[in-house]
């Protein structure tokens, strides 16, 4: 995967926003406000996403290439390192997966405003 292909895959979830808050290296995707992708631009060798807590230890059992989120609460973001063990289909699942949480959690007001409906959440096995 490659930075272009993150954002584009990011952004074609509804209602998604990307930005640069931090500083002007990491690209930041957000829904309703709140933080579900980021990467680095210059070197996009990771990207942080969110995920269950019970999720994130799973992965980063099973994957070399999973850590707890760099510079983010380890309970509920992993970092997905790039070019690891971690398979394009995973990582784009992961993608979804965090996307999906940060958008169940918002509000109804924000959802409502924001034309979102309950996302249900799917659990696999990894």
């Amino acid at each position: 995967m490659h930075i272009e292909e993150l954002r584009s895959y990011c952004l074609s979830f509804p209602a998604t926003a990307e930005g640069f808050p931090f500083d002007e290296q990491t690209l930041v995707f957000k829904v309703g406000g709140k933080m579900f992708a980021l990467a680095d631009v210059n070197s996009f060798e990771s990207i942080n996403l969110k995920c269950l807590p019970e999720t994130g230890v799973e992965l980063r059992e099973r994957y070399a290439g999973i850590t707890p989120g760099y510079h983010m609460n380890k309970k509920h973001w992993i970092t997905v390192k790039c070019n690891a063990d971690v398979s394009r289909e995973l990582v784009l699942e992961l993608i979804r997966s965090s996307y999906e949480l940060v958008v169940n959690s918002l509000t109804k007001k924000v959802k409502h405003e924001l034309a979102l409906g309950q996302i249900p959440l799917e659990r696999k096995d990894r």
